[in-house]
């Protein structure tokens, strides 16, 4: 069966770090770069959209950019105005930008110490959106305050990302340097007893819902379920991603007096080569993921075999460069973007 080729938008000088696919506009991407593979410069926000190209063939055109004064890592689209987004910068600060308004941002926040690596835009508590940085900490954001609502210490290094369940309002998952997986009720914030020694005055960490011990090193990103509440992917440095069952999780104001320590691993996912950088659960499948990782390929998978199938179903790899972002279309089922460090924002059909 002969696949077509992916429609391909390519931004010389600038890696991409990220990508969000609109949740009002099915045709709609935003994509997050860093000139210099985000080590040093400037960034640059790129708005792209999927139209019918020559002789009918799926083509992405470059609507617009906006120039930033540091790295870009990542985006995420309002869920509550068609035209706003937020961005996470190497320099620790978020801005919103409007898609009609040119050159500059509607509104900026500056709080976190160190790069902002995520931001998750609420899909239950449509005016809010959480960020997650290489300080440690996560914090909640509305666009209409100019500083934080709440600030969670979530991990003693870097969170690689923060993300709202798509089930319960108060509840997120993060993900670390420190080989965990956590989740926090935004409910409960209590501080965790510091261990002996520790100075908790300098160093307080959040008490976690429950923490997942999901892997001997880094985690670099993870997943809620968009069927299964409770049910999360994780990926990282160990090249394997992991599914895990958290329903042992205790919820509420109470949470953080009785931290859980655990998480049922369900199933491994294993092939790439090199570490994972992304996964993310189709927003149509309970069974299927797809993931992105430095071995130049964009992986899908399923976690519900056929008898005698496999649970790879498909490998994205015209890619000359690490895949560090991958993300499904919400309105089109099966439909993959993947971006790299090679400038290259790919979009195909699984």
């Amino acid at each position: 069966m002969n696949r077509p080729p992916p429609a391909v938008l390519h931004t010389p000088g600038f890696p991409h770090y990220g990508l969000a696919w609109s949740p009002f506009h099915s045709n709609r991407i935003a994509l997050a770069s860093s000139a210099n593979y985000g080590l040093v410069g400037n960034g640059r926000l790129h708005l792209a959209s999927l139209g019918p190209g020559p002789g009918g063939v799926p083509a992405l055109t470059l609507d617009k950019f906006y120039e930033t004064q540091d790295g870009l890592y990542d985006v995420a689209w309002s869920e509550i105005h068609e035209n706003q987004l937020v961005s996470a910068s190497g320099d620790g600060s978020l801005k919103l930008w409007d898609v009609m308004i040119n050159d500059l941002p509607i509104r900026a926040w500056h709080e976190h110490t160190r790069e902002v690596f995520s931001v998750d835009w609420s899909n239950i508590n449509k005016d809010q959106f959480i960020s997650s940085s290489w300080d440690g900490t996560v914090k909640l954001w509305t666009p209409e305050r100019p500083r934080s609502i709440t600030t969670i210490h979530a991990h003693p290094s870097c969170v690689y990302q923060a993300l709202f369940s798509p089930h319960q309002p108060d509840l997120i998952a993060t993900c670390s340097t420190d080989g965990t997986l956590k989740l926090f009720d935004l409910r409960a914030p209590a501080y965790t007893p510091s261990a002996p020694g520790a100075n908790s005055f300098t160093t307080p960490l959040t008490a976690a819902a429950l923490t997942v011990p999901a892997s001997g090193t880094e985690v670099l990103s993870a997943d809620w379920n968009k069927y299964r509440p409770f049910v999360l992917a994780s990926a990282g440095v160990d090249r394997a991603i992991k599914v895990w069952d958290c329903r042992m999780v205790q919820l509420g104001p109470d949470a953080a007096q009785n931290p859980a320590v655990g998480g049922a691993c369900e199933t491994q996912l294993l092939g790439h080569e090199l570490a994972v950088r992304k996964v993310q659960w189709s927003p149509h499948r309970a069974d299927m993921l797809a993931s992105a990782g430095y071995d130049m390929t964009c992986r899908v998978w399923t976690t519900a075999p056929p008898p005698g199938g496999k649970q790879l179903v498909y490998i994205h790899d015209p890619h000359t460069e690490f895949v560090i972002g991958c993300g499904w279309s919400l309105y089109e089922e099966g439909v993959l973007a993947s971006c790299s460090w090679d400038c290259r924002l790919n979009v195909f059909r699984v």
